[in-house]
């Protein structure tokens, strides 16, 4: 297995709305097996496939539930509700976390690597892990949902770490901290 490049805010692939998956043969799982290890060396909670450069509606995770990393093929929610206020982060957006409101359950629909279908309820960090990454499945990255000069500042900060003009350490406090692996999609543990 071998871990992948994973895209940064700015690349284009990260805008186009990836296509749905219509055979789960053996490179997709080899694929996704890849795309698991890329997700914990980063490390993450979740990682789409857009963000390794792939344009296909699938996504892998780890809730840490003990049950190893998983695959969500085609997914959709069907129903959402309530909400919840939470600091998130991005594997595509590196060092920087955002307070964003997002849905607290969410149904949602899919298929595994084994082709079976996926029928799930999901609540507070998994609904948010789902809405997350299958935004970046439609191509909608986590500073969308942030006010317009937050987002300005949030380009600007990202591209000042990918020029080496700043380093992780001089971001804003808020975006600094070291956050519990419970509120995380992108960043240190």
């Amino acid at each position: 297995m071998t871990a992948s490049r994973i895209r940064i805010v700015g690349d284009p692939v990260l805008r186009q709305r990836a296509e749905v998956v219509d055979d789960i043969d053996e490179r997709l799982v080899r694929l996704a097996a890849d795309m698991a290890e890329t997700m914990y060396a980063a490390p993450g909670l979740g990682l789409a496939a857009p963000q390794v450069g792939i344009k296909q509606r699938f996504f892998v995770y780890d809730l840490g539930d003990d049950g190893g990393p998983k695959a969500l093929i085609n997914p959709e929610i069907v129903e959402s509700d309530g909400e919840w206020l939470f600091d998130e982060g991005c594997l595509s957006v590196p060092g920087l976390y955002f307070e964003i409101a997002r849905p607290r359950q969410v149904h949602v629909r899919g298929i595994d690597l084994d082709g079976n279908e996926v029928d799930w309820e999901a609540d507070e960090l998994a609904a948010r892990l789902i809405q997350h990454e299958l935004d970046h499945l439609d191509g909608v990255l986590l500073l969308d949902h942030l006010e317009a000069d937050q987002r300005k500042m949030a380009k600007k900060q990202v591209r000042e770490m990918m020029m080496g003009e700043r380093g992780p350490d001089e971001l804003p406090d808020r975006s600094r901290k070291r956050l519990g692996s419970d509120a995380l999609f992108g960043g240190s543990r």
